[in-house]
């Protein structure tokens, strides 16, 4: 079979379309630990955001050591991106936090949706509550 991603266009393609990724951290148990979250790729950098308080901002302060895994859809030809490096963790500037929401919601809710809506403007309305997980020294990778 032939490689999907010829070039990095192609990959920024794959990139954009709203996919989930698999955020993949060194957890309690001595298997990795992996959850899905919401990411943002602007062709240079990797974004996810989580709760400030959640089990893996606290896992990943102490060994940011990650990767994160985005694959084809089902029906759709094979392929995926994995992004290995170090994760940094950084509280967002509120500016900043309505960037990333703004673009990212969309993607992942319907927000003529009252409830997904109801629950973004929550999300908007206190930055304090999240944190910016950015995935940096980065390996690319990719396949099928």
């Amino acid at each position: 079979m032939a490689k999907r991603f010829k070039t990095q266009n192609e990959i920024d393609a794959f990139l954009e379309t709203p996919r989930l990724a698999m955020l993949l951290y060194n957890g309690p148990h001595p298997a990795p630990t992996g959850v899905p979250v919401w990411f943002d790729w602007d062709g240079k950098r990797l974004r996810m955001f989580a709760g400030r308080t959640s089990p893996k901002v606290a896992r990943l302060k102490e060994d940011p050591h990650a990767s994160v895994l985005v694959t084809n859809q089902v029906r759709e030809p094979e392929g995926w991106v994995a992004f290995d490096g170090l994760i940094t963790i950084s509280d967002f500037e509120a500016e900043d936090w309505q960037s990333l929401i703004d673009r990212v919601a969309p993607r992942y809710w319907d927000l003529s949706d009252p409830g997904y809506k109801q629950e973004i403007e929550g999300w908007r309305a206190s930055p304090e509550s999240f944190v910016s997980l950015e995935l940096e020294q980065m390996t690319i990778r990719s396949g099928a």
